[in-house]
């Protein structure tokens, strides 16, 4: 199961019911921000998540609008007593970000380590969760993040047995041990059925349509992607500031074959965006014009996804 709140749907400058760019993610005891715009840590308060247990940041790139919650967030968590160590991954240039950061957040308790993303493509590995981080087409180094879960392989008796597998062996077999006995090593392979689909999702924002984005987006259960503009010129706005059209959004969805597709990252002069809905729909029907808070539960195949 991976929880996903979308903390903050604006982009640019904070609206009184919109606040800037952030989605929280967690799944079997690890949590983590992707962007933390101004209001993340006011955000995050709302929908009852606490700051304190987040484990990573994210970031996508370093333009204020996703970067400027980061010291009043580390401060909430200092507030909080957090003592564990916090890890935030970002583009190059992430150390001097943080020297900026830390002249505000002063006397924060605990440890906060850094990684640079290196090259066009990097996976990290945290828990159960994978962060693979692509680069897109923006006007500043700037990163997409593909979201992994992976589904553990069920035991298969008939292969185990097959296998000519001691039964008193295959507990250990199904956990992934390797085990030698009398001259004999049984692998894990020896018992396990077919790989399983896991859960997948994608976070990209600040971007025009490019390649490495519809690569990543390829059947995706969740795409999270801008729509800064829906308006008439919108396109005109978009190319000239490397952003997306909701328009452009639907469609890109649409070829990726995703389940379900959330707009965010809205530009200020879009107040209503409900007024597109019925456009972008007969572009790709499961397209969802998000809110700040807006929540799901992503679940297995057999298990089905529940929206709240």
């Amino acid at each position: 199961m991976l929880d996903v709140c979308l903390l903050g749907t604006g982009g640019t400058v904070p609206l009184p019911e919109r606040w800037l760019t952030s989605c929280y993610v967690r799944c079997e005891g690890t949590a983590a921000l992707i962007d933390c715009g101004e209001g993340t840590q006011i955000a995050l308060h709302k929908e009852r998540i606490s700051c304190k247990h987040i484990d990573l940041i994210f970031l996508t790139h370093f333009h204020a609008d996703h970067t400027a919650g980061l010291p009043g967030l580390l401060l909430s968590m200092a507030k909080a007593d957090r003592t564990d160590p916090i890890m935030i991954i970002g583009p190059k240039g992430i150390e001097d970000l943080l020297k900026g950061v830390m002249l505000i957040a002063r006397y924060v308790p605990f440890e906060i380590y850094y990684r640079q993303i290196e090259g066009k493509e990097e996976t990290f590995e945290f828990g159960s969760l994978s962060f693979t981080a692509f680069h897109v087409k923006h006007s500043v180094p700037c990163y997409g993040y593909e979201i992994n879960v992976k589904r553990t392989r069920r035991f298969d008796p008939k292969k185990a047995e097959k296998n000519g597998i001691p039964k008193k062996f295959w507990g250990l077999l199904q956990k992934g041990q390797t085990v030698e006995h009398d001259g004999q090593t049984y692998e894990p392979e020896m018992v396990l059925g077919d790989e399983r689909k896991g859960i997948k999702m994608v976070y990209s924002t600040d971007t025009r349509p490019c390649d490495s984005l519809r690569e990543h987006a390829k059947d995706t259960d969740l795409l999270i992607t801008e729509g800064m503009y829906g308006v008439a010129d919108g396109l005109e706005k978009a190319v000239a500031n490397k952003h997306m059209t909701m328009q452009e959004a639907a469609a890109l969805a649409r070829e990726a074959n995703t389940k379900c597709l959330w707009l965010t990252h809205y530009s200020p002069i879009e107040h209503n965006v409900e007024e597109y809905a019925e456009e972008l729909r007969a572009i790709f029907e499961n397209t969802v014009l998000s809110k700040d808070g807006e929540r799901a539960d992503l679940a297995f195949a057999h298990e089905g996804v529940r929206d709240d």
